[in-house]
Parts: C-alpha cells; sequence; structure tokens
C-alpha cells in the first residue's frame, strides 16, 4: 500500500515539476505565472476547473458530514446542480472584460468598474481571509489520508507527513505556477473517477447491496444521541435549501475559482464546461454516498473525518487502498496549489501593488506564506467536520457579490453603499459563525428561522447597501456600467481596446 502510494505520489511531483515546459511563456510575469497566459483550452479547462472545485472537500468532508448527520450533508449534491446555470451566464462576460482590460483578479474588475481603492481592497481582503480556511481544509483531507496508511506516517499529532507535502505543493507552485496544478489536474481527476466508480460498485457488493446499506445508515442515524435522518425533516429544509444556495452563489466568487475562469482561452470555452461539467456532480452523489457505507460497514472512527480512509483500507487490497490514498492527497495537492495562486495574485497586485515587474516575485513569496498560514491552521488543532473550514470561507467571499455581479450589468450601487453593506455582511457573518457556527438559529417572533449565516448576511448587506444608496452621493459616477470599467489613477492595469468585446 505504501510502494503504491509514494509511486502515484511520485509520478504527480515529476508532472507538476516539468509542466514549466509546457505552454511556454515567461512565469516572471504575473499573468503567465497566475493565468498560464490565458490560453488554456476546451479540455485543460475542463479539468482545471473540476480539478479546482472537486476537492479534499468532495472526498473527505462530504461523506463526513453524511456520515455524521445523515440527509443534510447532500446540500453539495444540490449546489453543484445549482451553480452551473450562475457560470453559464455570468462567467463569460466577466472573462469578456478582464480580457478586454487585462484584469487578472476580481479585485482588478472592481477597481477598474468604480474607480474605489478601498472597495477593490474589501474584495481583495474577502478572497484572501475566504482562501486560507479552504486551503486548510485541503491539508486536512490530506493528512487524514496519509494517516490511514500507519504508523510509518505517524499521528496526527506528528504533522510531519503534512509539512512534506506542504513542501511538494510549494515548490512546484513556486517554479511553475498555474500550470503545475493544471498538468496534474488531468492525473488527478482520472484517479478520482477510478476511485469512485470502483466504490460505488465493489463497496455495495461486500456490504450486501444498497438496500442493506440505507437500511443499516437509517437505523444507526436515528439511533444516535443526536439523531441525524436518512431523509430530510421538514424543520431542516430552511437550513438545507440556504446552504445549498449560498454556497452555489459563493462558489465562483472564490479567488482560485475566477483564476480557473479566467486562464480559459475564450468566453465560448467556459460556456462548454458550465454544460459538461455538471458530470462532476454525479462524482460527487456517489461521494456522499460513502458516508452511508461507512456507517452500513460498522465503522465508529474517533472523527468523523476519518471515515473515507477508513473505509477504503478496510474494503480494499493494500494496492488499491494505496492507490485510492494518493488520489486523495492528489484531490488537495491540485486545489491548494491553485488557491495559493489565486489569493497571491490578490495580495501582489491589489493589496502590496507591486510593480510589473515586481508582481510574480511578490506573488510567489506571498503563496509561501499564505500556504503556511493554512498549515498552522490545520496543525493548531482538530475540528470535528472540516467542511465547516469551506462554510467560514463561504460567508465572507459571498459579501462580495453585490459588487462583482452587479458591476458586470448594471451599476444600481456605487462604492460608498457597497462598502457599507460588505463591512457590515461581513461583520454580521463572523459573528454568527464565531458564536453559533456556519449555521445560525434566528429567532424572531415565535419563529425560529435556522439558515446558513452567509445568506443572513447577504440580506443584511444588500438592505445597508440600498440604505445608504439612497442617503450617499457619490463621490463618482462611472458610465456604461461593468462592459467599460473606468481606470482607476493608481492602477497598473493595461487597457486594451477591442470591439469585438
Amino acid at each position: 500500500m505504501l510502494a503504491v502510494f509514494l509511486s502515484c505520489i511520485a509520478l504527480v511531483a515529476a508532472v507538476g515539476f516539468i509542466s514549466r515546459r509546457w505552454w511556454r511563456s515567461d512565469v516572471g510575469a504575473l499573468e503567465a505565472w497566475g493565468l498560464a497566459g490565458r490560453q488554456f483550452g476546451a479540455v485543460i479547462t475542463w479539468f482545471l476547473i473540476g480539478g479546482d472545485f472537486y476537492t479534499a472537500y468532495t472526498l473527505i468532508a462530504v461523506p463526513a458530514l453524511v456520515f455524521g448527520v445523515g440527509a443534510s450533508g447532500f446540500f453539495a449534491l444540490v449546489y453543484t446542480i445549482l451553480v452551473y446555470p450562475f457560470v453559464f451566464l455570468v462567467m463569460p462576460r466577466l472573462w469578456t472584460v478582464a480580457q478586454s482590460h487585462g484584469y487578472i483578479t476580481l479585485a482588478d474588475f472592481v477597481s477598474g468598474c468604480y474607480d474605489n481603492r478601498w472597495l477593490a481592497l474589501a474584495i481583495a481582503l474577502s478572497g484572501i481571509a475566504a482562501t486560507v480556511p479552504y486551503i486548510a481544509l485541503q491539508l486536512a483531507g490530506m493528512q487524514v489520508a496519509m494517516e490511514a496508511l500507519g504508523p510509518i506516517f505517524g499521528t496526527h499529532a506528528s504533522g510531519w507527513p503534512l509539512v512534506a507535502a506542504f513542501a511538494l505543493l510549494a515548490a512546484y507552485d513556486f517554479s511553475s505556477g498555474l500550470r503545475a496544478p493544471a498538468s496534474i489536474a488531468v492525473v488527478k481527476d482520472v484517479m478520482i473517477y477510478t476511485l469512485v466508480i470502483a466504490a460505488a460498485v465493489w463497496i455495495p457488493m461486500r456490504l450486501g447491496g444498497y438496500g442493506h446499506i440505507f437500511a443499516a445508515a437509517a437505523h444507526s442515524l436515528a439511533a444516535r444521541p443526536v439523531p441525524g435522518y436518512l431523509i430530510l425533516p421538514p424543520t431542516q429544509y430552511l437550513s438545507f435549501a440556504t446552504l445549498a444556495l449560498g454556497s452555489a452563489l459563493a462558489a465562483f466568487l472564490y479567488p482560485h475559482m475566477a483564476t480557473s475562469v479566467l486562464s480559459a482561452r475564450s468566453a465560448r470555452t467556459i460556456q462548454r464546461n458550465a454544460i459538461v461539467l455538471p458530470a462532476y456532480t454525479l462524482l460527487l452523489g456517489l461521494v456522499a454516498l460513502l458516508g452511508y457505507m461507512a456507517i452500513a460497514a460498522g465503522l465508529h472512527p474517533a472523527n468523523a473525518n476519518d471515515v473515507v480512509p477508513l473505509l477504503i483500507v478496510r474494503m480494499f487490497g493494500p494496492h488499491f487502498a494505496g492507490f485510492c490514498l494518493a488520489a486523495i492527497v492528489i484531490g488537495g495537492l491540485v486545489p491548494a496549489a491553485i488557491m495559493a495562486i489565486a489569493a497571491a495574485s490578490l495580495f501582489a497586485r491589489n493589496v502590496y501593488h507591486a510593480s510589473p515587474r515586481q508582481e510574480a516575485r511578490v506573488a510567489k513569496w506571498a503563496s509561501m506564506l499564505i500556504k503556511l498560514g493554512a498549515l498552522a491552521f490545520v496543525l493548531s488543532g482538530r475540528i470535528t467536520y472540516i467542511i465547516n473550514f469551506q462554510l467560514l470561507g463561504g460567508i465572507w467571499v459571498l459579501q462580495t457579490l453585490p459588487a462583482i455581479v452587479f458591476g458586470l450589468y448594471r451599476r444600481w450601487l456605487d462604492a460608498p453603499a457597497l462598502l457599507a453593506g460588505w463591512t457590515i455582511g461581513t461583520g454580521m457573518g463572523t459573528f454568527m459563525a464565531i458564536t453559533r457556527g456556519s449555521v445560525y438559529p434566528l429567532h424572531i417572533g415565535g419563529l425560529n428561522l435556522t439558515a446558513y449565516a452567509a445568506m443572513d448576511a447577504l440580506v443584511v448587506n444588500l438592505a445597508v447597501a440600498a440604505v445608504c444608496q439612497m442617503f450617499l452621493r457619490p463621490l463618482a459616477r462611472i458610465q456604461g456600467g461593468g462592459e467599460q470599467p473606468r481606470q482607476t489613477p493608481s492602477s497598473q492595469v493595461k487597457l486594451v481596446v477591442d470591439d469585438s468585446h
């Protein structure tokens, strides 16, 4: 098992380091390092977005939540269905504007659209803050997979295997930029599809079929001190719906998803991918069922996050188990790399404001620091459900939706109003997450409305922005909405006039 695992990791490490030779361009420029020169076609974009979107969150966090609480964990399946119409309608337009004006980050777009450095800074900080816990989720998923290999990889407290994986991730990120995860994403997806299809067929055969799996899961969930449910009860409808909708709206506002979109060759490439990417949703549905399979297999892990690696080791022979555990680790490496690149680009361009010649160098070192922060986040303690890392990031990044999406179409709100709404929404969402978790119970009169805190905060965000818009006179107005953004005096974005866009 260990030999197969190490062989797979060595293979993807080699692919990552030699990827600099592919799609040749100067990685000393930020556009080349962070967006691979915007030259990925439909096939590579499909693997890149899939590798970015379906991560250790998919392979570890979702089954762990299903194992722990039952039907509520399937909100992830619903949100990946909701997100693709949003991608089809919004992301090609974003790509067109970004390509026309040389934007590399979402904060670039906001800066050009609203001509307000403070709003652009807010968008950049939200993106970076949301990305760190998401990278931590990938690292935590990698960690539980490596622990399943046995004593040679030590205990959770040692953390040295995770540090080694971090060093590998940092090295090929630094040298190859976005080319490395784009290249590895192809290998990663083949491995994960193999894992999931084998598990969906072989494990039910070992456990007596899906009928037995569902019956065992229903009985076990109902008998727990805090009961779980095989079928979602009406009391959880609102929390389930808001988790699905909020996660769908936030998904492609993350810096790493925007990076995957902006690295495409054309807007049509993005539209084609939005049509075929739901194939990954089928994959996610099968992965989520691993949580029920773990219940039927009689697993009792100390932490719910361990269920998938333990299930793999129990149900498969050592050779294939090593392959599957390697697939999980690689499934964390790819998105973690893209996330670090995207957050570092935001820092270099929109927080530090490096000169064009310094941007790539600053971004490379910033990516190191961001990954170190995520590593410290994981090693500092253990959380019951690592999916909460992603939900926390979603609270922050969803508050950027009014500035980004409204700016793409029509300027209903101006920068001061958007900044006020962002401030209150972010503060409220953070308070909710700290005090009661990502799903927050609101008591209004005699009603108990338990919903995803990100959606509550977004409603307050929009309300505050609307009220401010009524009473505040913007200092400057930009004509023409999001398609003809005005350059800020401090912008280092090169304006390209192209009537075809």
